[in-house]
């Protein structure tokens, strides 16, 4: 990212760049960045984009191998391709002498690294990965948007922020923006400010399911999981992250019991540290066989739900009731 930065802050351009990666609001605004970097005037007559999986190669070959008219640069953008996970050859083979007057830059979601095209971007251009950011570097971001709109905010609060907003950058920035505008008049963002305004995602919502079910409260648990079907989210999604959730509870109570501490779990479950922190709270509710039939009876009840012995919401009603139970 910081070479890429580089190339647009300095006009020494590529003649291809791929962007790619999960984190697509940051893969965007790149995007965007690049190409108005490469034409400042917005010279649409030497700018094409090709976008989808079933682009014909043919005329973007021949409109490649096409002088730019009146200007410096042809530009082709193409997103969504699908080149970097099957074959495309004659792409690859044109990457290998391409005109200095053409750039071509591809935005995709995924890549196999093994694939011809892969190589041939490293090789004749700029590769550039938009992975999910860390949970420091998200905070960060999210107090610099705040501080943008003249709005300061405490580390407690942020945790709360971002614990109900997810770690989608496109959503945080959306977020950040509802709370900037509902605490017009203020310079300071608060706890009861977020709890008015932002959605909780899903991911989050079944959190909150679960940490309900940990904390013995049953009609909370229940309550949630009726505000779930609600949004139309399917049982049997909620019934996928439910056991998910109860995985990463198992394993943080046996890498608890190895003497790992909270950021090395953290680090190996994949999620902020604040999450892990929710965790480490929770899995001291259940001991670990708990934890492990928890896991064996909600991997039953999908499997109950796929072969039609049990209704899927009835199904993830009867788990929560089991394992909310008071001791």
């Amino acid at each position: 990212m910081k070479d890429l930065q580089e190339d647009i802050q300095t006009g020494n351009f590529k003649n291809v760049y791929l962007l790619y990666g999960e984190e697509a609001f940051l893969k965007q605004q790149y995007k965007k960045r690049l190409l108005q970097a490469l034409d400042p005037d917005g010279d649409t007559m030497n700018m094409a984009t090709y976008q989808g999986k079933n682009i014909d190669v043919g005329p973007l070959l021949e409109l490649a191998e096409t002088m730019p008219f009146l200007a410096e640069r042809r530009i082709i953008l193409v997103e969504d391709s699908g080149f970097f996970k099957n074959k495309c050859d004659r792409l690859a083979d044109y990457m290998k002498a391409m005109p200095e007057y053409l750039c071509m830059v591809f935005v995709e979601d995924q890549v196999d690294k093994r694939s011809r095209m892969y190589k041939a971007v490293g090789k004749a251009g700029r590769v550039v990965q938009f992975a999910i950011q860390d949970e420091k570097i998200l905070m960060q971001w999210a107090v610099g948007v705040f501080a943008k709109g003249g709005r300061r905010i405490t580390k407690k609060d942020m945790e709360l922020f971002m614990s109900k907003v997810g770690s989608d950058m496109g959503n945080i920035y959306q977020e950040a923006e509802k709370l900037i505008c509902y605490t017009m008049g203020s310079d300071r963002i608060t706890a009861q400010d977020i709890e008015a305004v932002c959605v909780t995602q899903i991911t989050n919502k079944i959190f909150d399911m679960v940490r309900a079910v940990t904390d013995r409260d049953q009609k909370k648990a229940l309550d949630l999981y009726e505000d779930l079907l609600a949004l139309r989210e399917p049982p049997m999604r909620i019934l996928y992250l439910l056991a998910r959730q109860f995985r990463q509870l198992m394993q943080t109570k046996e890498m608890l019991e190895e003497g790992k501490g909270q950021q090395e779990i953290s680090r190996i479950l994949g999620v902020p540290g604040f999450a892990a922190r929710n965790y480490v709270k929770c899995v001291k509710s259940y001991g670990k066989e708990e934890l492990r039939q928890a896991v064996e009876d909600l991997t039953s009840a999908e499997e109950d739900v796929k072969t039609g012995r049990l209704g899927d919401r009835l199904s993830v009603e009867l788990l929560i009731v089991k394992y909310s139970a008071a001791g």
